[in-house]
Order: structure tokens, then C-alpha cells, then sequence
């Protein structure tokens, strides 16, 4: 059996900033709340009974960022980036606050976003790319425990690519979902967790 754990990044704005839709054009760092919740992951996945056999992160570096404060409290360095996990772009409403999105595309384009992983007009998410990318990965076989530190953006397709039916595709920063892999078929054990 294989544990993939797909980790969302801390968070990039601080409390009482308006949070904009940032994609893979906008590589901005975490904030101080971000490090902290990066330093909670961290410790969470240190105070496991398992040994991490690969540790990748979106080229991002507010991903980057994430993983190596996993890296260094587990003792398992950074085992490079992928790109198909790296955030999807935007299009016309890359920097822009979420009323602006909202008031572009509709309420309803962005609950069809987070439920079923269906792009807006105008976002760039090269979608099947995307789940051959997980699904490759899926297919690698073997055992151990996998950590990938992506975006909401991309973490979504691993779900998607899987088959598997939740409530929310979308991932908090900070929080991670644990997915199982036994001969080839790919299980949901949680999602959406904060330690």
C-alpha cells in the first residue's frame, strides 16, 4: 500500500488583507501566518509513526516554502518540483479580489470550480494534462508514504483524476488530504484536515 498525502501551501495573504486569486503567474512567498501554519504541518508530519519516502512541491515558492519546513522537521529533504503541480493560471482575474471575480464570472462558476473542478471562462487549467499528471503518479506503484505540497488549484485533480466523488475539491491552506493506493485503485482516507 501507498499513502500520498497532497499538502496545501500556507497561507500568501495576511489577516485583514483582501485575499486575491493568485496563480501560477504570481509567485509571491508566505506570510507570517503561512510559516505558522507550514511550522504546524510540519510538526504533525514529523510526530507520525512513518518514514517519508518522497517529499515534491510545486515549483511555486510559496509551495517550496511549505515543503521545506516539512523538510526540516522531518529530516527527509526536498525531492524536487513537478509541474503539474504547480497553481493553474487565472487568465483575466489573476490579482484580482474575490468580489471582482465573483462579479465577472458568477457565484455559480466559482461553487462549480470548488464541487466538480470546472473551469471558469478565461482561467487556464489545462486540465487533462493535469490528470495524466496524477494518474501517472497514481500508476508509479510501490509502497511508502508520499507528501506533495501543491496549490487548491491543482491539488483538486488528484480527486478528479482518481474518480473519486467528495463534498469539496478544495483544499484550506495549511491542510492536507490522504489518499491510499493498493493495487492500482486509489481510496480517500480524509480531506481537507488541519492538524
Amino acid at each position: 500500500m501507498r499513502r500520498i498525502f497532497v499538502i496545501r501551501h500556507g497561507n500568501t495573504f495576511a489577516s485583514g488583507t483582501e485575499a486575491r486569486r493568485i496563480g501560477c503567474r504570481t509567485d509571491i512567498p508566505l506570510v507570517e501566518s503561512g510559516h505558522a501554519q507550514a511550522r504546524q504541518l510540519a510538526a504533525w508530519f514529523a510526530a507520525q509513526p512513518f518514514a517519508v519516502e518522497r517529499l515534491l512541491s510545486s515549483p511555486l515558492l510559496r509551495a517550496r516554502q511549505t515543503a521545506q519546513a516539512i523538510a526540516d522537521a522531518t529530516g527527509h529533504g526536498p525531492d524536487g518540483t513537478k509541474d503539474w503541480l504547480s497553481e493553474i493560471d487565472h487568465g483575466p482575474d489573476e490579482g484580482r479580489p474575490e468580489n471582482e471575480v465573483v462579479a465577472r464570472i458568477g457565484a455559480q462558476a466559482i461553487a462549480d470550480w470548488d464541487e466538480y473542478g470546472v473551469a471558469p471562462p478565461g482561467w487556464i487549467v489545462d486540465t487533462d494534462a493535469r490528470i495524466v499528471g496524477w494518474r501517472a503518479f497514481f500508476a508509479e506503484g510501490g509502497g511508502g508514504v508520499d507528501l506533495l505540497v501543491t496549490s487548491n488549484g491543482a491539488a483538486r485533480f488528484a480527486l478528479i483524476a482518481a474518480g473519486i466523488p467528495a463534498a469539496t475539491l478544495k483544499l484550506r491552506t495549511g491542510a492536507f488530504g490522504e489518499l491510499e493506493v493498493t493495487d492500482g485503485a486509489v481510496r480517500l482516507v480524509r480531506w481537507d484536515v488541519r492538524p
